[in-house]
This record gives C-alpha cells, sequence and structure tokens, in this order.
C-alpha cells in the first residue's frame, strides 16, 4: 500500500486548479461608474440564480437575465489554469498603455473565482474588477480593486458593500435598505427586453425622486459591441 503521508505536498493546492470560462475578450466597459473604459472581460460560466436554461427561467431567482453564461463555447473560452488565463488576458490588451484591467463576471464569478487567480492577475500587473449578485460574500483574502454589487429581488444579498451598487429596473427592492449599505456609487438601470424604454422612463423618474442614485444605461448594446 502507498505510504501517501510521504507523499510530497502541493505548496499551493489551488495551483492546479482549472477556471471554465464562457468568454474573455477586449471591450469597453458598458455599465455603471467605470463607462467606457477599455477592459478585458473575462466572463465565467455558471451561475448560482439560474441554469441558464430557457425552460428553467420561470423557476430562477433571476429571471431577466439577458446572458449566456453556458458552457466554454464562447469567443475566447476554454478550461484554464490560473497562469494560462492570465497569459490569454494580457495578450488580449496587448501593448496598450496604462495599466491593463480585467473585469471578472459572469454567469456569478464567485463560484470559481478565488484569491489565487487574482493574485495572478495582479503579478502581472492588472486591476482587478468584480461584478457579482452579490449573493456569495467576497473573501476577506481576495485583494480586488473594484467591486460591483448587481442584487436580485428576493435574494439573501450576502455582499452588502463595495464600490458601485448597481440594480435593475423594475424589481421590488427595500430602497431605503439598499441605501444603508456601503457604496460610494449607486445606479440604477433599466431592464433591457421589450419593455426597455418604459423601463428607461421609470429609471429617469427614479433618479430624479431619488438624486443619490443615478441612471447606467447599457451602452455596449447601444454601440452594438460585446
Amino acid at each position: 500500500m502507498p505510504n501517501y503521508l510521504a507523499l510530497p505536498m502541493p505548496e499551493n493546492p489551488d495551483a492546479a486548479k482549472s477556471y471554465r470560462v464562457k468568454e474573455l475578450f477586449l471591450t469597453l466597459q458598458g455599465e455603471g461608474a467605470r463607462t467606457g473604459r477599455a477592459a478585458v472581460f473575462c466572463r465565467f460560466s455558471g451561475c448560482n440564480l439560474w441554469s441558464g436554461r430557457p425552460e428553467d427561467r420561470d423557476r430562477a431567482a433571476c429571471r431577466f437575465c439577458d446572458t449566456d453564461f453556458i458552457g466554454t463555447d464562447g469567443q475566447g473560452g476554454g478550461e484554464f489554469s490560473a497562469p494560462k488565463l492570465v497569459v490569454l488576458a494580457r495578450k488580449l490588451w496587448g501593448d496598450r498603455p496604462g495599466v491593463p484591467y480585467v473585469v471578472c463576471t459572469g454567469g456569478e464569478p464567485l463560484q470559481q473565482l478565488d484569491s489565487t487567480l487574482v493574485a495572478a492577475f495582479h503579478d502581472d500587473g492588472f486591476e482587478v474588477a468584480l461584478e457579482t449578485n452579490g449573493t456569495i460574500p467576497v473573501p476577506t483574502s481576495m485583494e480586488l480593486d473594484w467591486i460591483s454589487v448587481s442584487p436580485k429581488a428576493g435574494t439573501r444579498i450576502a455582499q452588502r458593500w463595495g464600490d458601485e451598487l448597481k440594480v435593475v429596473v423594475p424589481q421590488e427592492h427595500d430602497w431605503d435598505e439598499l441605501e444603508r449599505w456601503d457604496f460610494p456609487n449607486r445606479f440604477v438601470q433599466p431592464m433591457y427586453g421589450p419593455e426597455k424604454d418604459h423601463n428607461t422612463s421609470l429609471a429617469i423618474a427614479f433618479c430624479l425622486s431619488r438624486p443619490q442614485w443615478r441612471l447606467s444605461l447599457q451602452t455596449h448594446k447601444l454601440l452594438g459591441i460585446a
């Protein structure tokens, strides 16, 4: 019988971990406080609020998602180790000046994103942002540069602090409660779809009535970019 206690243990147990990525691409940030900023988007596969399958939408905790996060078959997608993922992101950024910027999104990225990958991006000079639904708390060991939380009505929000709170409307929220959370930037964003013009009017009226909130638009869709 092998003596497992005598086998050398890896210095970093997460070193061999792989990450399932739906898409990896260079674009402009389309929403929120950093709209218009060049960024490498790393869209992780999977979400804890919806399977992504149309037949499950009516039973999902989030029913209005318009993002394909199933599998790894998107642009630049695949299953990668942390070093490989950083290399691919750096290749997309190329020799552009300034600090390279990567946005970790989904789906729900915190189902996969960990301190090992964040540190690997930092070691290569990247600034690292997170876009999350807030149901999974950000580990204290994960030294992110930007945290954007987009809560969904009816879910339990564990991440109540960050850099940006971005709420899709219309949704039924306790807005007074949301305003007690620790976010310096607060946005409402019209739900995209057949009712987007009506939803935009609602968002405008909301911002006029509660000026501590600002309007966010999906400018990437308006511009026809990814």
